[in-house]
């Protein structure tokens, strides 16, 4: 018995070995942390605006940088440490499976293996900002240790931020709806991701141009998507943006330039306000994301930009030949040995962290996924650069229309349109991506680029993107006024002034979609005899949808509907009075939003078209459950919520998944209420008036600070928010200290 009773003992202090070590192996396995190898000291004052918002000053841009992260993690070190910890390969250890994906990423675009090689390239004033910023972010968690989340996360070095973007970049224009198949093993459709439009021309529909039919064919079979947190950004990437550039004759006197990027309210992509000054000339107000040392869009004193997405065909996948070992593919007759490693994946899963091994594997072409239909290469635009570290900061000062064009044609910010406006009156729109340049035959025959392509012949991997002049492009329409809302390039200034499609070569695989906010903004935008603020705002804020598209096939399917019972007799009834508009007037507005949602994710994500009966009782069971009818004001369903503290509010929403005024994608709460986390988000309106000083207003759905429950700036924007209000930013020093509630000046440990 005694020795039963000792192998038992034994027994459970192997099991308590290997509890304590699965708790906290991880810190000690991942690669030591690494400081910016420099001796000098940063200073940099923040002033806070009545909204919180930061105003960073510095006498050098590495001390502005500096600045940036200090404030950004006094606002919001929660989210700043997930960024850090996917620029690392850790994120796994802190959000579980969905992190260990993210890591998955990670190791196989080969993150930090990119940063590694680029960074010696990257120029010497651009490396001291990031290390700046990673200085920043380590003095910040050395003077609050009580709030990290992971043990030996910091110090950070300049790499791992500009890790973080050779990681999240490729994201932006669907790279991840690529991979998602390839790694589940399922068959790489025309429905996954941008290669294939899966779409047929139609004639217009009303005042409308041309356009491409958005409604997938019920046939074909589900695409499924990558499982990555919308922190990477790709729920982002195909949820939208709306960006508008006006010439001062059609504003009645500015150039008008209005940023209204769609992101996530929370997380890893969700835009952060602030003004940057420097000594060295650098001045920018605008916005940025965790884990960056500038803004990503905005204005200087003389011109700027803001982004919307777009999808070009920029991923290509080659089937390899394997031998019999699986470690060697063919090319061009010769067997190639494949580059192999494997890696050790942290899960959290409780108080555990589980280590899980996978191979990763890499040939010529780029990262190899193998699956039970063989093995496959995935090459992208922009694979293996990262000269967007440098390309955002030089677009951040320069001065003129000629300079800011000339950074971008170096085609380093691997895509993204770009919409312009300036103080010379110059308004621009440059379908920016690093589009591959690919032959459109080989030995005389056509190349079919949006299939499977053969992984054995060199001659099919493309080594460069096309020029840079042959993307299409804007600048001064006669129309007076440019806008995109992630539709084709070709329609977005106007009757007279769009481009042909035809102006491109199909191998591009420039994208023919249209949303109903691009029909809504032509329209709009055409109609108008003036573009001023008044009619801006309007169409800016604008809830209707186009009686086109998946909308059009929505309510045909609606109409043709033959229910059986009462309740359903009186949603289809109820839908079929719907005034086509979500501005929380109509009867049916709330059941329209609930219903639009699935037919515009298959419009957008090239999945199988719904079903309208289901759909309509999906929708009609819900408000029954939550509010005992059908026809509840819609503002009662959709709200903005932050839950949590002194600060918290719960308000009313307008707008839909697809219109002008987005309310993109929400939460169900327990309350079977809607609490939006993606759509209309950072807001900026700027305008530079003939002889003055550059001006703007902007909002945010929550405040400064989104992660700090106790902090006033938690949520302090909401209220204008839903009103449609701006407010105003101080982008001069003299207004900022006119204004400021808070000024604190932040140094380095050195």
């Amino acid at each position: 018995m005694k020795t039963l009773g000792r192998i038992g003992l034994g027994v459970l202090a192997l099991v308590l070995v290997v509890l304590v070590g699965l708790m906290v192996w991880e810190p000690f396995f991942a690669r030591q942390g690494e400081a910016p190898q420099t001796s000098r000291a940063y200073t940099a004052e923040i002033v806070r605006d009545e909204f919180g918002v930061p105003h960073i000053y510095g006498k050098t841009d590495a001390d502005v940088a500096y600045g940036v992260a200090v404030a950004h993690a006094q606002d919001d070190f929660f989210t700043l440490q997930d960024v850090v910890a996917m620029s690392r390969g850790r994120y796994g250890a802190i959000a579980g499976e969905d992190g260990a994906q993210v890591d998955f990423l990670y190791h196989l675009l080969d993150a930090r293996g990119v940063a590694d090689r680029n960074w010696p390239q990257v120029p010497a004033d651009t490396r001291a900002l990031f290390d700046a910023y990673a200085a920043g972010l380590n003095d910040y968690a050395q003077a609050h240790p009580g709030e990290i989340k992971l043990a030996n996360l910091f110090p950070v070095h300049g790499k791992d931020i500009a890790a973080g973007f050779a990681l999240r970049q490729p994201l932006f224009f669907g790279l991840g709806s690529v991979i998602g198949p390839l790694v589940s093993g399922e068959p790489l459709t025309p429905e996954h991701g941008p290669k294939i439009p899966g779409a047929t021309r139609q004639p217009a529909i009303g005042d409308a141009p041309p356009i491409m039919d958005e409604r997938p064919a019920a046939a074909k079979p589900v695409a499924s998507r990558v499982n990555t947190p919308v922190a990477l950004g790709e729920e982002a990437a195909m949820s939208g943006s709306n960006a508008f550039a006006v010439a001062p004759a059609k504003a009645g006197g500015p150039t008008t330039l209005i940023s209204n990027a769609h992101q996530p309210w929370r997380g890893g992509v969700a835009w952060y306000e602030l003004v940057v000054e420097s000594g060295e000339g650098w001045h920018y107000a605008g916005a940025t994301f965790p884990g960056s040392p500038y803004p990503f869009l905005g204005h200087n004193e003389h011109l700027g930009w803001t982004n919307t997405v777009n999808t070009p065909d920029m991923v290509d996948v080659y089937q390899l030949v394997l031998d019999d070992s699986g470690t060697r593919y063919r090319l061009d007759g010769k067997w190639v040995p494949l580059e192999h490693e494997t890696v050790t994946l942290p899960v959290k899963l409780g108080p555990l962290v589980l280590p899980i091994r996978k191979d990763i594997w890499r040939s010529v072409h780029g990262p190899v996924i193998k699956n039970d239909k063989g093995a496959f290469a995935v090459r992208y635009g922009g694979i293996g650069q990262l000269g967007q570290l440098d390309a955002y900061y030089r677009l951040n000062k320069a001065k003129t229309y000629d300079e800011w064009r000339t950074i971008l044609s170096r085609m380093a910010i691997p895509s993204t349109n770009f919409i312009y406006g300036d103080e010379a009156g110059n308004i621009a729109y440059i379908y920016n991506a690093s589009i591959p340049d690919r032959p459109a035959t080989l030995d005389g025959k056509p190349i079919d680029w949006r299939g499977i392509l053969p992984g054995d012949d060199s001659r099919l991997i493309w080594q460069r993107s096309v020029p840079f002049d042959s993307l299409p492009q804007y600048k001064d329409p006669a129309s007076g006024w440019l806008f995109n809302s992630n539709n084709t390039p070709f329609i977005a200034a106007g009757p007279g002034s769009d481009l042909s499609p035809d102006s491109v070569p199909p191998e591009m695989g420039v994208e023919l979609k249209m949303t109903n906010r691009a029909r809504r903004a032509w329209k709009l935008m055409s109609d108008a005899p003036l573009l001023d603020r008044e009619n801006l705002a309007r169409i800016k804020y604008d809830t209707a949808y186009e009686s086109a598209g998946y909308i059009a096939h929505m309510m045909a399917d609606v109409a043709a509907l033959r229910p059986r019972t009462r309740e359903m007799q009186a949603a289809q009834a109820l839908m079929l009075q719907w005034d086509g508009s979500e501005d929380n007037v109509g009867r049916a507005d709330a059941l329209a939003l609930l219903m639009i949602k699935p037919f515009m994710a298959s419009s957008y994500n090239n999945v199988p078209w719904p079903d309208a009966g289901e759909e309509l009782k999906r929708s009609a069971d819900h408000l029954m459950r939550v509010f005992g009818r059908l026809d509840p004001p819609m503002s009662e369903l959709l709200r903005l919520r932050q839950p949590v503290g002194p600060y918290a509010v719960d308000l009313p929403l307008d707008g839909g998944s697809d219109t002008l005024r987005a309310s993109t994608l929400w939460d169900i709460d327990p309350d079977g209420k809607l609490s939006v986390k993606h759509g209309d988000s950072f807001i900026q309106w700027v305008e530079w008036l003939p002889g003055q000083r550059v001006s703007s207003r902007s909002i945010e759905p929550y405040g400064a600070a989104t992660t700090r429950p106790d902090n006033p700036h938690y949520s302090d924007q909401a209220t204008l928010f839903i009103q449609h209000r701006l407010k105003p930013v101080h982008f001069w020093r003299d207004d900022v200290i006119a204004n400021a509630h808070s000024r604190l000046v932040v140094s380095s440990a050195r």
